[in-house]
C-alpha cells in the first residue's frame, strides 16, 4: 500500500486546513486509517482514526471539537478537516493504514505510513 498525504501550509491562528491522503496498491475499503502527527522534539501521537467503513471514528482528547477524520471508498482517499488551529497544532502530519476492520491509536499496529505533510499554525 502507498500512501501520499498533501494539503498542509501554513495558516493563521483560527484557520482552517484539510488534509489528504491517497492511497494505493489495496483495496482502500479493507485498511482501517489513522493521522498521527510530530512536533517538533517531541514523539510522534495520535490524532484520529477511522473503521474500514468510515462508521466508527476516534479521536485524542486534544482535538475532539476541532478536527473530522473522514474517508470516501470511492476515492481510496481519507481526510483530516482541522478547524481554529492553533499554533501547537504545528507537526508533520502521517496518514496510516492497518488491516482490518478497526481502528488504533497505536502507531505500532499500522502498517503502512505516508511520507507525512508539514503543518505551520502562526499567530
Amino acid at each position: 500500500v502507498q500512501l501520499q498525504a498533501s494539503g498542509g501550509g501554513l495558516v493563521q491562528a483560527g484557520g482552517s486546513l484539510r488534509l489528504s491522503c491517497a492511497a494505493s496498491g489495496r483495496t482502500f475499503s479493507s485498511l482501517s486509517m489513522g493521522w498521527f502527527r510530530q512536533a517538533p522534539g517531541k514523539e510522534r501521537e495520535f490524532v484520529a482514526a477511522i473503521s474500514w467503513s468510515g462508521i466508527s471514528t476516534y479521536y485524542a482528547d486534544s482535538v475532539k471539537g476541532r478536527f473530522t477524520i473522514s474517508r470516501d471508498n470511492a476515492k481510496n482517499t481519507v481526510y483530516l478537516q482541522m478547524n481554529s488551529l492553533k499554533p501547537e497544532h504545528t507537526a508533520v502530519y502521517y496518514c496510516a493504514a492497518r488491516s482490518g476492520r478497526y481502528y488504533s491509536t497505536q502507531s505500532y499496529e499500522y502498517d503502512y505510513w505516508g511520507q507525512g505533510t508539514l503543518v505551520t499554525v502562526s499567530s
